[in-house]
């Protein structure tokens, strides 16, 4: 039996550029930044970076019951919010298809981190008897798939990845497969992160993995630039619906763009740090292609991990050198970071990528690497700077995600024709 296909037809996204698709691409196409002052944190709390792509404009109850909000951690509301915006966006009744065919797999890097924090104070403020009788349903980390699942009444398969920040690039990719293999015919995927918390961002502080760029947050991530000081964290969530192409084509679906490729590797090498040659990530790439079967040079377009790291940057380029050869050094082949203007959402950061390379594909719109103003020597690729190419066809583009563990995920997107 041949393999089904497999195509997006609805986008949710929950961002500090804004909530929803259409606000979240009018910030990328008009290089706007979400990073902003952190409030989230109180100030005996705050450690050296105090800027992150906070959201600012979210109300979890519009998406979900009073008592709910109350029951549930923050990263559980994005991944219900985006997945009730995939939906709408999608123009589904899911109610026509048998609930066992529809599918979640929603994953997170961190899961209720804030949550934890607030219960473990009253802990040891008030004492075990002040605790929540919801602690443990508001901070494991399958939640956010459990919760989706519930509200959309979907019985198929309900997965949680958890691959630090590969996390939501597996999501897609192993939902894709499940709908190849015939046991779905829909699925949610994506990821949620809520990561903006004392203790995630004390933490990357003492790792010196985050910007200190505290009174310029809008120029504070900067991926491949040479004056990067580090990555900025991003909190949010997106979901994207994807559907078998023949179930799609029957209700008339707006498809954005057809899943062809994906892959998913391990470094086997440090618990942080990426491999320096790329082997791992490029790896990733290379099953993606094959998967596609089609070669490097008909590549367009990559929406990079590009974190805004000294190690990660460079160790990106020289994986896209490796796999793409003569296609990547001769400019010809389009890479960008659009964390520059999000910040790095963690376990969601490869389903807001995906979204926006699935847009890019859509509107014919590369999006660009925002405060790239002195260009690392050795990042040397067409990082599409500081303003996107508008009316440029697009074929063929990937989207990369590597996580602590040495966890890669590449996807390979196509235009619908």
């Amino acid at each position: 039996m041949s393999k089904r296909r497999v195509v997006v037809t609805g986008i949710g996204t929950v961002t500090s550029l804004g909530i929803g698709k259409n606000q979240f691409w009018d910030g990328i196409v008009n290089c706007r930044s979400g990073i902003r002052p952190v409030t989230l944190i109180e100030e005996k709390y705050r450690s050296a970076c105090r800027i992150a792509g906070e959201i600012t404009e979210f109300d979890a109850k519009e998406y979900m019951d009073f008592k709910a909000v109350k029951r549930s951690d923050r990263f559980i509301h994005f991944a219900i919010a985006a997945a009730k915006l995939a939906v709408e966006d999608a123009a589904i009744d899911l109610s026509k298809d048998k609930p066992e065919r529809v599918g979640v797999v929603i994953g997170s890097a961190a899961g209720g981190f804030g949550s934890i924090e607030t219960q473990f104070r009253t802990l040891t403020e008030k004492g075990p008897d002040r605790c929540s009788p919801f602690t443990v349903p508001m901070i494991i980390v399958n939640m956010a798939a459990g919760w989706v699942s519930m509200l959309h009444n979907a019985k198929g398969p309900n997965l949680c990845q958890v691959t630090a920040c590969a996390t939501s690039t597996h999501s897609i990719g192993d939902a894709a497969g499940l709908i190849e293999r015939n046991e779905a015919d829909v699925m949610f995927a994506g990821g949620s992160e809520a990561p903006i918390v004392s203790l995630v961002m004390a933490g990357f502080s003492s790792a010196r993995t985050l910007s200190t760029r505290n009174d310029e947050p809008e120029k504070a991530s900067r991926p491949f630039d040479s004056e990067r000081d580090g990555f900025v964290m991003g909190e949010g969530g997106a979901v994207l619906i994807l559907e078998e192409l023949e179930h799609a084509k029957a209700r008339g679906a707006n498809i954005y763009a057809e899943i062809v490729g994906y892959g998913m590797t391990g470094d086997a090498y440090d618990i942080v740090a990426p491999c320096a040659d790329g082997d791992g990530a490029g790896r990733a790439m290379k099953m993606a292609l094959s998967q596609a079967g089609i070669k490097p040079e008909q590549v367009d377009y990559i929406n990079a991990h590009g974190t805004s790291t000294p190690v990660g940057d460079i160790a990106e380029t020289v994986a896209i050198k490796t796999v793409f050869g003569e296609h990547a050094t001769s400019q010809k082949l389009l890479v960008s970071s659009t964390k520059s203007m999000t910040g790095h959402l963690l376990g969601a950061a490869g389903a807001i990528e995906a979204a926006a390379t699935v847009l890019a594909i859509k509107h014919s719109i590369v999006p660009a690497t925002i405060n790239l103003t002195n260009p690392d020597p050795k990042c040397d690729l067409n990082y599409v700077p500081n303003k996107p190419l508008v009316g440029h066809d697009l074929t063929y583009a990937m989207s990369n995600s590597f996580g602590f563990g040495g966890h890669n995920g590449c996807l390979l997107f196509k235009k619908y024709e």
